[in-house]
């Protein structure tokens, strides 16, 4: 690895705005929100905040579904906030990463509402349009929301192509207008201030040339032709392109979110000299307790470590030297971690989440915090499916449900509790008045019950709490230059109850011990006299014995 960067030191803190802080009473978090927060983000100690879309949008897949490029959704506030929150974030000596979601607009762009109204129109090949086939589809691939993704115009007698909801329609990145457009768009977000970009699944760009059907789905196993299409023959073509026109010019993070990659994709992407990415975020990790049954996410399977370890190490090898990785447990897709990978009882829930926290924050790679993980947030159990709001968990119920009858509903509540993406969308937990300090009116989305106990008023006050010992992770990552070159070795792969792994620099050695389960383990591990305990997640240190969800960090 040559000189290290600045992004491969720092710690990224996701935020969703619209559950993160709402400043006007509307129920919706925005812009002056996050302003007032921006202090309390440089008390933890992130570098660098990704904020999950802020622009115009109609909000059918909260805001994944943009409407106007250059425009802010007026819930969220004005163009007026995003430079004061941009000047308040640099003052503080924090970056803002914007989330760039150019594989799809949403249906009311103003380049689809053209491109809707005649084959000959300027923008019509801006979208991807196909004749129907034997009067159906022209292919048989699946939205990552159930359902075709093609969805039939009538107006022009075609289909469109939509990977996600019909209201986002694929663009058609083969145009090399579109592909300006874009990069202009990139270049002027960057005039404003703007510290970088995550780019929505970005590996999805280029379709498979003559779009032909994906051998692995059928309507009945609730597939998805997301990794069918992913990684496509223009690909790193585009992705050059758009490092040589606009990222290259430019001290900036980025990250693209890539669903169906392999580390070998992975080294194509960010690998240190492709001169495409810095780093991806890949899902291999976050699928381990996908259905055994074809549901995809939908299921309430419980992960297995050693799946989890395997999978972890691999990425953690391959990539070594070679390109970056980006570390993560959770995100607005996905369930609250502690949930999910830890142990969200009462009596188990810090232990957990400090666990986690640890066995994450020593690999190799940049970290990403999502908003609350830093206080421990769970899922939430709501009672009814009409109390959910995810475009994504309401298709599935009604897909599953409803149309094929495949699970009942008891079954179906029991994987949205654990799978949808509604868990991480639920209001920041700021204090334990009503609705935990969010907002003054009915939040959009409703507060998980637990916020008596579990929020950042009380965090902050315990110097036990999660949240400073995400501090002192963020912190030693600064101190320790091992914790961001040192080789990756994992101990014990076959261990079904204990993670351990060590990384090694030519003077100095770490061990990660983590006891991912609730009962006591004993285990031995070399290390030397000199060995200094660096963090812990328990008062004392016992050596072999490994308590309940004990983390702990050796240095010699």
């Amino acid at each position: 690895m040559e000189k290290i960067q600045w992004w491969q030191k720092a710690v990224v803190y996701q935020i969703y705005p619209r559950s993160f802080q709402d400043s006007n009473g509307d129920g919706v978090g925005d812009i002056p929100g996050i302003i007032e927060r921006l202090p309390y983000l440089k008390d933890l100690g992130v570098q660098v905040i990704w904020l999950s879309p802020i622009y115009q949008s109609p909000n059918d897949d909260n805001g994944y579904d943009i409407s106007d490029y250059r425009e802010v959704l007026p819930e969220f506030g004005t163009m007026a906030d995003v430079q004061k929150m941009l000047e308040v974030a640099h003052h503080l000596g924090l970056k803002i990463m914007m989330d760039l979601v150019v594989n799809h607009t949403s249906d009311e762009h103003q380049w689809f509402q053209e491109s809707r109204k005649n084959k000959d129109n300027p923008y019509r090949n801006y979208y991807i349009w196909r004749d129907p086939v034997d009067g159906h589809e022209p292919n048989n691939w699946l939205s990552d929301f159930g359902g075709s993704a093609w969805e039939f115009d009538n107006n022009t007698q075609q289909y469109y192509l939509h990977l996600f909801s019909k209201k986002q329609p694929d663009l058609n990145w083969d145009n090399p207008d579109l592909r300006k457009n874009i990069y202009d768009t990139m270049k002027w977000w960057l005039d404003q201030g703007v510290d970088g970009f995550r780019m929505d699944v970005i590996n999805l760009i280029s379709k498979p040339s003559d779009l032909p059907n994906d051998p692995n789905v059928t309507l009945e196993n609730h597939g998805s032709s997301m990794d069918f299409v992913a990684n496509g023959p223009n690909i790193h073509e585009y992705l050059q392109e758009m490092n040589q026109e606009v990222l290259s010019k430019h001290d900036i993070i980025t990250v693209g979110e890539t669903p169906g990659v392999s580390t070998s994709d992975a080294m194509k992407y960010a690998g240190f000299d492709s001169h495409e990415l810095q780093m991806i975020f890949q899902f291999e990790h976050t699928e381990i307790d996908n259905s055994p049954e074809g549901l995809g996410k939908w299921s309430d399977e419980r992960f297995k470590l050693v799946d989890l370890k395997r999978i972890l190490s691999k990425w953690q090898n391959d990539l070594y030297g070679k390109a970056w990785n980006s570390l993560y447990w959770n995100n607005h897709d996905r369930p609250r971690v502690v949930s999910r990978f830890g142990n969200d009882s009462d009596e188990y829930r810090i232990l957990s989440a400090k666990m986690l926290a640890a066995t994450l924050h020593f690999m190799q790679g940049t970290p990403y915090i999502y908003q609350g993980e830093e206080i421990g947030m769970t899922n939430i159990d709501l009672p009814s499916i009409k109390d959910y709001q995810d475009i994504d968990t309401l298709n599935a119920y009604n897909d599953l449900v409803v149309q094929q009858k495949r699970v009942t509903a008891d079954k179906m509540m029991s994987y949205v509790h654990h799978s949808s993406r509604d868990n991480a969308r639920t209001p920041m937990q700021w204090d334990n008045i009503k609705n935990a300090g969010f907002t003054d009116s009915h939040p959009w989305l409703s507060v998980n019950p637990n916020y008596q106990t579990i929020n950042v008023a009380d965090a902050l006050t315990d110097q036990q709490s999660i949240f400073h010992f995400y501090q002192k992770l963020i912190a030693l990552r600064q101190e320790l230059p091992i914790i961001t070159t040192g080789k990756y070795e994992v101990l014990d792969l076959e261990d079904a109850s204990v993670y351990a792994y060590k990384r090694i620099d030519k003077n100095t050695q770490l061990l990660v011990i983590s006891n991912f389960t609730d009962q006591k383990q004993t285990r031995h591990y070399d290390r030397t006299q000199s060995a200094q305990l660096v963090i812990s997640n328990y008062s004392d240190d016992q050596g072999d014995v490994l308590r309940p969800y004990e983390s702990k960090v050796y240095m010699f």
